[in-house]
């Protein structure tokens, strides 16, 4: 775990992926673990779970304000909602176990109290703070007064309110921050994005940025770490999985090793910070212009148009000399596709 957490400030490592399994275990511990095996297997980095069961996210009404009226889970109460998606705190230990057990490194995301309670028993390494609960100053506290790294999703926020976490995160202790940009619409339309936030974070705030992912483009998450994100979080399912809430903006089974594989490409090809030419490329310097002799030229003759011509290959003196060299004598005799040199050149 703390190699992954290095890595994750680490600016010159990868970027890391978070593997959210979140509510596609629907209801089963197995398949939960099923889910942390195959995040492990197809190259994800790092596992995270949710901390909570129905009574850490609301009450158990069916007033108005507590139902659901538009949205992939439309016409859900919250209650029910929270009590389909939850994992349990009885399966907590046992995930972390088996995490453990086949070396995935694994955090997870508590939303009240009880759940850190819960989390700083079991001596989790890294905490999420979600979106929609970010702007819970004293739950944002406790868990930065843990002392851990925290990552905390910026979705529905502005500015201001992601100054006010900054700041409560930073004077409660942690010292190792992560702010992600966040869509927090389920899925998240391209045209929702604006990736210029990334850029805007990373100028304002002392701490790594990443990109909390709902899409269902892999392209965004993409150009997302060429501006920077050094941390990609995405939902997963297993192979062939169709069913489960979060389903419709989840990579499946062997798509999250090509989404791994995507970032990687999308990082290597962002390159140095310096401009930068690889050998490759300049092994392509010979079909370059440059200036060759095409008629006979005597020593102290006059180069011009007649007698020179800005031609392939390269290796001959550079095309960008040739207002230079017109009206110039010659050092020597030159024979027709000679190549020519500065020290030539009276």
């Amino acid at each position: 775990m703390q190699k992954i957490i290095k890595k994750l400030f680490d600016k010159n490592s990868p970027p890391i992926l978070i593997a959210e399994i979140s509510a596609n275990h629907n209801g089963s511990i197995k398949k939960a673990k099923n889910l942390i095996l195959t995040a492990k297997k197809n190259g994800a980095d790092i596992v995270k779970l949710q901390t909570y069961e129905p009574k850490n996210m609301t009450i158990d009404s069916s007033l108005n304000d507590f139902l659901i009226k538009d949205g992939l889970w439309k016409d859900y109460k919250l209650w029910d909602l929270y009590k389909e998606a939850q994992t349990p705190f009885k399966w907590q230990k046992k995930l972390f176990d088996y995490a453990k057990k086949i070396k995935m490194p694994c955090f997870s995301t508590p939303y009240d109290d009880e759940g850190v309670d819960l989390l700083k028993k079991l001596n989790t390494q890294l905490y999420k703070v979600s979106s929609f609960e970010m702007k819970d100053s004293a739950l944002v506290r406790k868990i930065c007064k843990i002392g851990k790294p925290v990552i905390i999703s910026t979705g529905l926020a502005n500015l201001n309110e992601i100054n006010e976490v900054y700041h409560v995160a930073k004077n409660s202790g942690c010292k190792k921050l992560i702010l992600l940009y966040c869509v927090s619409s389920y899925p998240a339309k391209n045209i929702d994005f604006n990736l210029n936030n990334i850029d805007i974070l990373k100028k304002k705030f002392k701490c790594e940025i990443g990109f909390s992912d709902h899409s269902t483009d892999n392209s965004v998450a993409m150009m997302a770490i060429s501006r920077g994100a050094r941390v990609i979080e995405k939902h997963i399912a297993l192979e062939g999985q169709n069913d489960g809430l979060d389903i419709e903006f989840s990579i499946k089974g062997k798509e999250i090793k090509k989404f791994k594989e995507d970032m990687l490409k999308a990082w290597t090809l962002m390159g140095k910070k310096v401009f930068f030419r690889t050998g490759n490329e300049l092994k392509n310097l010979k079909f370059q212009r440059s200036i060759y002799v095409t008629k006979k030229i005597k020593k102290g003759e006059v180069f011009s148009s007649e007698n020179i011509k800005r031609i392939r290959p390269g290796f001959s003196l550079p095309a960008n000399k040739w207002n230079f060299i017109l009206g110039r004598k010659s050092k020597k005799n030159y024979s027709i596709g000679s190549r020519i040199y500065l020290k030539d050149i009276k």
